[in-house]
């Protein structure tokens, strides 16, 4: 991984294997375009009673900002059903999910421009 990764955890225990997961996942996005120059990922929980990654009830939301050049893609996890994010993994799924179609909707535009300008 090329680019700058800042992955921050906040009312979550900081786990090695979310980390590595939100790594690959990064990685993954690279494969699509590879002028992202940095990306942010906050994990979130609002639980009070513990900041365990196991807890059950409420759910994690997931923050994701891509910076790409002359733009910045944001991505900010709220699920409407309150039960689909108390796992972590579908949470970071989703949210990686979303930045993907994110990124091809940008990619696509971008040629899109390319081939306007080509052509003019």
């Amino acid at each position: 991984m090329k680019l700058p990764l800042q992955i921050t955890f906040h009312g979550v225990d900081h786990s090695e294997a979310v980390e590595k997961r939100v790594r690959e996942k990064v990685a993954k996005l690279e494969q699509f375009y590879d002028r992202i120059t940095s990306c942010r990922v906050a994990i979130e929980s609002h639980h009070r009673n513990t900041s365990s990654l196991h807890h059950k009830g409420e759910p994690f939301h997931i923050r994701i900002e891509l910076t790409v050049p002359g733009s910045e893609l944001v991505v900010k996890n709220a699920p409407k059903d309150p039960h689909a994010h108390e796992d972590i993994y579908v949470a970071l799924r989703d949210a990686f999910e979303a930045m993907e179609r994110q990124l091809k909707e940008f990619v696509a535009r971008q040629r899109a421009e390319v081939k306007t300008t080509a052509r003019a």
